[in-house]
Formats: structure tokens, sequence, C-alpha cells
């Protein structure tokens, strides 16, 4: 909003309007109703996810490895075709997943695979390794390949809070907009449901839908505040809905969902349906949690509104290898092992790399998550179906599913045809 740079890609609808708005002389306009959306959009998934969680994992449980396998294996397919631009690199990116997820021990023959004799890597590769390297490191790299090119660190003139007397978002304002709240937060819960799809396109599909059903849709762009409150709405209300496919099915629908299983896997709980029978009260904790920092959010982020915009101002040369040395901190802390961090900083230059090559590298930090799961459910399938592809008309949920795995598939590529080479 202040330097028209999103901090994240689910930001970038927020700023089209938050952005000029600002410009206008109402930054803090412009901020206190993204917040205000941004809660409100956040609240309605979790409520959603309440809800609708258990009942859901009642359903799962019902499920056989037929069914997980084929569900997936549709995931798979939603990520690839979905969370990048390109769907031949985005299953590349997943094949990649894929194959350092292979890296350790085979579930089911119990036999090293893949270790080139190195013992730190019969458990696996951490998760949380590849998750710290490719998502926080390799940003870092980028701010320094930035800072690097440009002599001033490539950053942008802050619009600087002068605002206009009336500058201040009043109940009146906001309830204008209630409407537009709550059709954005009905969109992100939806997109949030589905797993790949994420906050991006959630964030979109809210500021395109409230540009259509404006009386005035020539504004949106010019610091329009309805179009501030559409993203900022849509593309928070995914946060809550992404956990519906990790506990009903032990499916992330984004990386964060993917992070959170490596947090549970540590803890010794296994994602998925069951963990409403086995750890009901960690469920229902973490559902508490969540609605109470909704309303922190807005406490402490509307109070230090202009104190975190000062946060801008810090110099890269200072907050960069602040950054690193967290980074590298928390990989080590993780597992207690210089292996980590060698790892981390692996990943972070193989992140960086994707970064620059276009290749979506959530596509494949799910992929590495799935895999496991895809492993487990495939062996057991072909053992109920006594390896013959044709016993799968007697399984008619994952014979849908395989339907519509190939409809996702065919229509991604069609669509990529379509965009060009």
């Amino acid at each position: 909003i202040l330097l028209n740079t999103p901090g994240s890609p689910e930001a970038a609808a927020t700023a089209i309007d938050g952005y000029p708005l600002a410009r206008k002389g109402r930054p803090i306009t412009a901020m206190q109703t993204a917040l205000g959306a941004s809660v409100c959009g956040d609240l309605f998934s979790d409520i959603v996810l309440v809800l609708v969680a258990a009942p859901l994992a009642l359903v799962a449980l019902k499920l056989g490895p037929v069914e997980i396998c084929s569900v997936v294996i549709f995931a798979f397919a939603m990520i690839s075709g979905l969370m990048g631009d390109s769907l031949i690199k985005g299953l590349i990116a997943t094949a990649l997943g894929i194959f350092f997820a292979t890296i350790g021990t085979d579930p089911t023959m119990s036999m090293p695979r893949l270790t080139f004799d190195n013992i730190n890597l019969v458990s696996g590769i951490p998760l949380m390794a590849i998750g710290i390297g490719m998502l926080a490191l390799s940003e870092v790299l980028i701010q320094i390949e930035i800072y690097l090119r440009d002599s001033r660190g490539g950053a942008k003139e802050a619009v600087e809070i002068q605002s206009l007397p009336d500058d201040r978002l009043t109940p009146r304002i906001f309830l204008a907009v209630w409407r537009t709240v709550l059709r954005s937060a009905v969109i992100g819960t939806f997109i949030g449901a589905l797993p790949g799809l994420g906050a991006t396109i959630a964030g979109f599909l809210g500021y395109g839908a409230a540009k259509r059903a404006s009386k005035d849709p020539e504004k949106f762009g010019k610091g329009e505040i309805e179009g501030v409150a559409a993203a900022e709405a849509a593309n928070s209300a995914v946060v809550g809905a992404n956990l519906i496919p990790l506990l009903t099915l032990g499916i992330p629908g984004n990386v964060t969902s993917a992070l959170l299983v490596g947090a549970f896997i540590i803890h010794g709980v296994a994602p998925g349906p069951w963990m409403f029978e086995e750890h009901g009260r960690l469920i229902y904790s973490m559902f508490a949690a969540m609605i109470i920092a909704n309303f922190l959010n807005w406490i402490i982020g509307g109070a230090g509104l202009r104190l975190f915009a000062k946060v801008l101002a810090i110099p890269k040369p200072v907050i960069l290898p602040a950054l690193v040395f967290l980074c590298i901190t928390g990989s080590y802390l993780n597992d207690q092992s210089f292996f980590a961090i060698e790892l981390t900083i692996a990943f972070a230059i193989f992140g960086f790399l994707m970064r620059k090559l276009g290749y979506p590298f959530v596509t494949f930090i799910i992929g590495f998550v799935l895999t496991p799961m895809l492993e487990l459910s495939l062996s057991q399938s072909y053992i109920l179906m006594e390896g013959n592809i044709a016993a799968l008309v007697n399984y008619p949920i994952a014979l849908a599913l395989v339907a519509m795995t190939m409809a996702v598939i065919v229509r991604a590529f069609l669509r990529g045809r379509k965009s060009g080479p």
C-alpha cells in the first residue's frame, strides 16, 4: 500500500487500489481498510472451518486406500496446473519435489534409497530445511541481488504518512463495503478449500467480482476503498479454509499447510481425519487460537500501523544479514545438526534458481509433502486391486476423481496453448 510493492504475491491485488488511495492522502484509511477486511475474511473462514471440518473428517474416514490415492493424484494435478504460469513448469517442479521426497528409507521395503551412503539422509530430507531454504532464505538472496544491482537497494520511495484531516476508517465507511467483504470472504473460503489454488488467485477473483458488481467499475484502480476491501477479504479467507483439506484428508492446501504438516509430524501427530479422534483437544485448541488471533491481529495491527510502516526505512545492509542469521539459526535448532544448515543453504540456492527461471517452487514443496502419502496409498491400492487397473470400476469415487484429474490436466494444457508458447 505504501510502496506499491506487494510484500507477498497474495497482496498483489490489494496494491491495485491501495497505493492510489494512499497517494490521495489516505494511507491510514487504506491500511485500516485492508486490516479490517483481512480480519473479517479470516474470521469467516475460521468459523466455516470449525463447522465443516469434523463432519467432513467423518466422511473421509470412510475412504479407502484407492480413494485416497485418487484424491492425492487429483491434488497433484490441481497444484501443477494452477500454481504457475506454465503447466510444463508446474509438472517439472512437482516431479522434482517427488524425487527429493523419495530420498531416505523405502516405506515398504525398509531399505535405504538414494542416500548415497550418507547416514544423515536415511530419515529423509527434513521439511523445515526445504521450507526455510526455499521460502525464506531464497527470498533474501533475491533481495540481495536487487540491492547489488541497484546502488540504492532497489527500493521505491515510500509514501509519507501525511494524512488528510479525515484520514481514518469510520464505521460508516466500512459498513458501506460490508457486502463486498462478505462476497470476497465466501470466494476466498471456497478457493481455500480446494488444494492448490492459493490466496493470490482468491485475491484477484474477489477483486474482479467486486469490480463487476460495482455501479462505478471505472473507479477501480484509482484508489477505490472497495477494491482494497475485496482483495484483502478474499486472500485472507483462504487461510482458515486451507486447513479443511489438511484436517479432513491430510492434504496441505498451500505452503503454510505443508509446513504445518512438518510441525505435526515433529510432535508425533499424523495429519488426517483421525486427528479428531486421537488429538481432538489439540485440533479445537488450534481452532480457538486461530479465532483469538484474528482479534489480536485487529488490536495489535491497528495500534501499530504507523510504527510498522517505519520498518520499511531500515537499510537493507542491516536487515538482510539479520534475516540470514535467523534462517540459519532456525534450520540448526530444528535438527541440531550442521547438515541441516548445509541442506538449507543448498535449497536456498535451488529455490533462488527456480524463482529466476520461473518454476513454481510452491508446487515443489507441496509435491514433496504429498509424495509419502501417495506412495503408501498407491502400494495399498495395488494390493487391493491385485495389479488389475480394470478393477477401478469397482471404486466409483476413485473413478470420478481420476476423470476430474484428466479434465484438469487437459484444461490446463489447452489454456497453456492458447496463451502462447
